[in-house]
């Protein structure tokens, strides 16, 4: 899934292509992307891109008689760029909508079959609001602030930071990658941290967000971001099962829950256990390994 540093570039790489230029039409490729009757998409027609923003992982095109077009990537949602005068060649299943601009034209696409991806329009900034869920912009935030909102309730560190109720913008890739700069455990409790690591995750968020974000700015220049993806040969630990953490080189080691998965470095983040797998630690029972030392 696309998360912060990624719809940051997304937006600022719109921006320079769509914001003062016209939409001439949107184009609906698959009916079910549209998850909104009304206003009807035909009112964004012929408007002008006033701008774009970021709203937790969502990207929002602003227009006239404020109206908002909404889009949320979601997992497998991606988006391609062709300038007036490329041809325009939709990737076959997966292109869900075309929106055509004077300028070019902005295609919308989701691999797989689940089509979790969604586009909403609405009208107001409470039409707006209503699509947010008001979680933390860390980058906004100071420690005490930030330390108040991860002790507001009692959840593992993996799943108050991918928590979008909690903070805005993280996902499964960026939590792996947080939680391994702070040294912490992706099962650790929030309610049970010192005021030691609750700064160290503090600072630890906000750089991984910002280094990642500026990397990825780098990365893209001035063509329009292409390779969006949850692994990227950079990260640390996500995406890493087995291979040497680069501060440490223990095997990287993952947790499985479902479509989940879980990345962490057993030396430097759980004192060298080796944390249950729920599917595999019950089938191997006794053959599990407890620590990184019987993993050889």
């Amino acid at each position: 899934m696309p998360e912060l540093p990624d719809v940051v570039v997304y937006v600022e790489s719109l921006e320079q292509r769509v914001k003062g230029h016209v939409l001439r039409s949107v184009r609906l490729l698959n009916p079910f992307i549209l998850r909104t009757a009304v206003p009807p998409v035909s009112a964004i027609e012929g408007k002008v891109v006033l701008g774009l923003r970021r709203l937790g992982k969502r990207i929002v095109f602003e227009f006239g008689d404020e109206l908002f077009l909404v889009i949320h990537l979601m997992i497998a949602g991606r988006l391609r760029w062709f300038a007036s005068g490329e041809k325009v060649k939709p990737p076959g299943r997966i292109s869900l909508a075309l929106l055509e601009f004077d300028n070019g034209t902005l295609v919308l696409t989701e691999a797989g079959t689940r089509r979790m991806a969604s586009i909403h329009l609405v009208q107001g900034q409470h039409g707006l609001d209503a699509l947010h869920v008001a979680g933390l912009e860390v980058l906004e935030a100071d420690l005490a602030v930030f330390a108040e909102r991860l002790r507001s309730s009692n959840h593992t560190l993996k799943r108050a930071l991918t928590n979008p109720q909690l903070f805005s913008g993280i996902g499964n890739a960026y939590s792996d990658e947080i939680l391994h700069r702070a040294r912490l455990s992706p099962i650790a409790m929030t309610q049970k941290l010192n005021d030691a690591d609750v700064e160290r995750l503090y600072h630890a968020t906000r750089d991984c967000l910002r280094e990642w974000t500026q990397r990825l700015r780098t990365q893209a220049g001035d063509r329009f971001p292409e390779k969006v993806t949850a692994f990227r040969e950079e990260m640390a630990v996500h995406g890493k099962f087995g291979q040497p953490c680069p501060v440490c080189a223990a095997p990287v080691q993952r947790i499985v829950s479902g479509d989940h998965e879980t990345n962490y470095c057993p030396r430097c983040q759980t004192g060298g256990k080796v944390l249950a797998d729920r599917a595999l630690s019950k089938l191997l029972k006794k053959s599990w390994p407890r620590s990184i030392d019987d993993l050889d």
